[in-house]
């Protein structure tokens, strides 16, 4: 029997497993492409591997999450003893959404094997045009989302990519969530991300808390998003700006999503809560200054009218937002530039587009 006899023989349980260990928003874009298989391959086993933490981007019961602790598979023998305990599982495919080194050396123990693999196409050369110095080739290119929807559809499977949000309408919420919620009917809540993993794309700080302060003013209640390792700066602005909630560290991630779904509006740095909120159906404001939207990684089915950004000769540089800026006439330019009332009227005109709406 030719294996792609064996891929579609509807009498048995096909097996595939689907590599994405990193990082936080890259996992969460899977979602739309996942939930669509699922749904219409629901015949076939569909097992994810990542991170433990990230498990509540899988919240159906049709996709087996293998999340893994990574600091426990380092290495090659660490991950040989990872494929020792995947490969108990008879997998039939492996999709490979993430194409780094740990994922192409579990790629190689499959192939040894026999088991068929596919590998994303990450659009490289396409993206280091976008980002060079001189001569860069400014043009949309393909989404992240949709790189990962072609992997699947190399593989033999129609693929479209769709979801409204991982938590239904209606659906319960925690009682630490829910405590925090404001009891106003027609009360306004705005979640605010101002961090990012690298400083290019991060809005400066004295500028977002003149963005706060309007907010807060006009009676909106904010809820600000960020790590442990951001919560000073958050719980000053806490005690400084009325109807501010600092919720970094108290929450678990389901939770986050949880209360981000609640939310009217997120705004958010090119960062993973702006795909949070994509993922619960949010509306989301999103600031760009070193990274670009046209290198593909914009949350899931957010309107890029809703997109704040200036237009520099040297933006974009990067494709992550992780090299030091260039320029020593003036550095990150292309957020400092971004004034604090182009976002305050983005944010407003959005929230009056929903309220009216509704």
């Amino acid at each position: 029997m030719s294996f792609k006899r064996k891929k579609y023989q509807q009498d048995r349980i096909l097996k595939i497993l689907v590599i994405r260990l990193s990082a936080m928003g890259d996992v969460a874009m899977t979602a739309p492409v996942l939930y669509s298989f699922i749904n219409k391959y629901p015949h076939i086993k569909l097992s994810v591997l990542s991170q433990k933490s990230y498990a509540p981007f899988f919240n159906s019961p049709k996709i087996y999450f293998a999340g893994i602790e990574l600091k426990y598979y380092e290495g090659l023998k660490g991950l040989y003893s990872l494929f020792k305990i995947l490969r108990k599982e008879r997998f039939d495919l492996v999709l490979d959404l993430h194409d780094v080194l740990r994922s192409n050396i579990l790629r190689f123990f499959f192939r040894f094997i026999g088991v068929k693999v596919f590998v994303i196409d990450k659009g490289r050369k396409d993206k280091r045009a976008l980002t060079r110095r001189k001569n860069k080739i400014l043009r949309p290119l393909k989404t992240t989302i949709e790189r990962y929807a072609d992997v699947f559809r190399e593989a033999g499977f129609d693929v479209n990519p769709d979801l409204n949000s991982l938590y239904e309408t209606g659906s319960n919420i925690s009682d630490k969530v829910t405590a925090i919620l404001p009891n106003e009917k027609n009360a306004v809540s705005v979640g605010i991300a101002p961090f990012a993993a690298h400083q290019g794309k991060i809005y400066p700080l004295e500028k977002m808390a003149e963005v706060i302060e309007y907010l807060s003013i006009k009676g909106f209640n904010l809820f600000l998003f960020g790590s442990n390792a951001e919560k000073l700066q958050l719980q000053e602005w806490e005690s400084k700006f009325p109807h501010c909630i600092s919720v970094a560290g108290k929450f678990t991630l389901k939770e986050e999503l949880q209360l981000i779904g609640k939310l009217d509006l997120m705004l958010s740095m090119d960062s993973a809560n702006m795909h949070l909120a994509s993922l619960v159906g949010t509306a989301v404001v999103s600031v760009w200054g070193a990274t670009h939207p046209y290198a593909g990684f914009t949350g899931w089915r957010q309107s890029p009218d809703n997109i704040v950004q200036i237009d520099k000769h040297c933006r974009p540089c990067s494709i992550y937002g992780n090299k030091n800026c260039y320029r020593t006439d003036f550095p990150y330019a292309c957020m400092r530039e971004i004034s604090p009332s182009a976002i305050i009227e983005k944010i407003m005109s959005v929230i009056g587009e929903l309220k009216y709406d509704t």
